[in-house]
């Protein structure tokens, strides 16, 4: 018979706390595992980094709503405005990642943002976030006041050949999509417009009205009441498909500007690091909520047409956004003043 080997309590030692980690992590992955799947166990705060009224924030609480009946636990709207919508998205970037903290983002003004005014702007637009999905876009549409000769936007292209610099353009300020948008359609179709920066909409609409300004591109929710009074002419969305609301306008792609398609991009979002399994369970939420009648009627009611994706797709989506604006940014030598 063998001689037994003597026991090594140093080995001995090494085994039992061995032993002992291993079971440590099994319990706190175990309880990181309760404790997403039982989420949401209190309130959450969605963040709309606006004012009340706007279309982000009418869009945050339909969602909101949704996401309380749906999951059993308030979805609370937070507005934190400021800074174009980077104040809010700034507080969300820096919150726990733990799911209770979420953004209501306007993607497509948040991009513009990170790429026009870097230094400043308090997020990485391709760091900062954990996107759960796209939940809507808002489409926008050429208009001009009725003085205009210009019935379509080869006609406006046209009349602003003729006469170079001639053509006003109104925006709702320096480095808003609606400015943006100018620019891409000087760059597009080689004219020289003049643009009109405004602080918001609502005044430079009030001066194309009053036949100060000849044109705008602006959101549909915005213009559509003075297009169907007769205010404004419609030239045509910058959709590839037809507006619901608005479905005698033509498309920029029926109009024969197939790369002028711009609509504003809202999504929800998390702070990077958030759980996969609470992004999962709002995007599952999500997908049964934005499929329903009833939720994509309150938003096209705002002027919004009811999206969904997965968190793969809406970073896919919504890196792609910021890297278009980015190249006309810098084509152009667009600055924030």
């Amino acid at each position: 018979m063998k001689p037994t080997e003597p026991v090594n309590p140093g080995m001995r030692r090494r085994k039992l706390f061995n032993l002992l980690a291993t079971a440590l992590v099994a319990v706190g992955a175990s309880g990181a595992a309760i404790a997403q799947t039982d989420y949401p166990n209190k309130p959450v705060r969605l963040v709309v980094p606006y004012a009340p009224g706007g279309a982000t924030d009418v869009i945050g609480r339909v969602l909101a709503k949704q996401l309380s009946d749906t999951l059993g636990q308030q979805f609370v709207v937070d507005n934190r405005a400021g800074a174009g919508g980077s104040l809010g998205a700034g507080q969300v970037a820096k919150s726990p990642a733990d799911g209770y903290t979420l953004l209501m983002g306007a993607f497509t003004s948040h991009t513009i943002n990170a790429a026009l005014t870097p230094a400043v702007t308090p997020f990485d637009i391709h760091k900062s976030f954990a996107h759960i999905s796209v939940v809507g876009s808002v489409p926008l549409v050429f208009v001009v006041n009725p003085n205009v000769q210009a019935k379509s936007v080869k006609e406006l292209v046209a009349l602003a050949k003729a006469s170079p610099g001639s053509v006003t353009f109104a925006s709702a300020g320096n480095g808003s999509p609606q400015h943006l948008s100018i620019e891409m359609f000087k760059r597009q179709t080689q004219v020289e417009v003049v643009h009109v920066p405004y602080k918001g909409s609502g005044p430079a609409l009030s001066d194309l009205l009053g036949g100060q300004i000849n044109a705008m591109i602006d959101t549909v929710p915005a213009a559509q009441s003075q297009i169907k009074a007769g205010k404004l002419r419609a030239l045509a969305t910058t959709t590839k498909e037809r507006v619901a609301s608005v479905p005698d306008i033509a498309t920029v792609v029926e109009a024969g500007f197939p790369d002028m398609q711009v609509s504003s991009m809202f999504a929800l979002s998390a702070p990077a690091g958030t759980p996969v399994a609470v992004i999962q369970k709002v995007n599952s939420a999500l997908k049964v909520i934005l499929s329903r009648q009833d939720v994509k009627d309150s938003m096209l009611a705002q002027g919004a047409i009811a999206t969904y994706n997965t968190p793969e797709e809406s970073a896919k989506i919504i890196n792609a956004e910021y890297a278009k604006w980015a190249k006309l940014i810098k084509d152009s030598n667009i600055t924030a003043e």
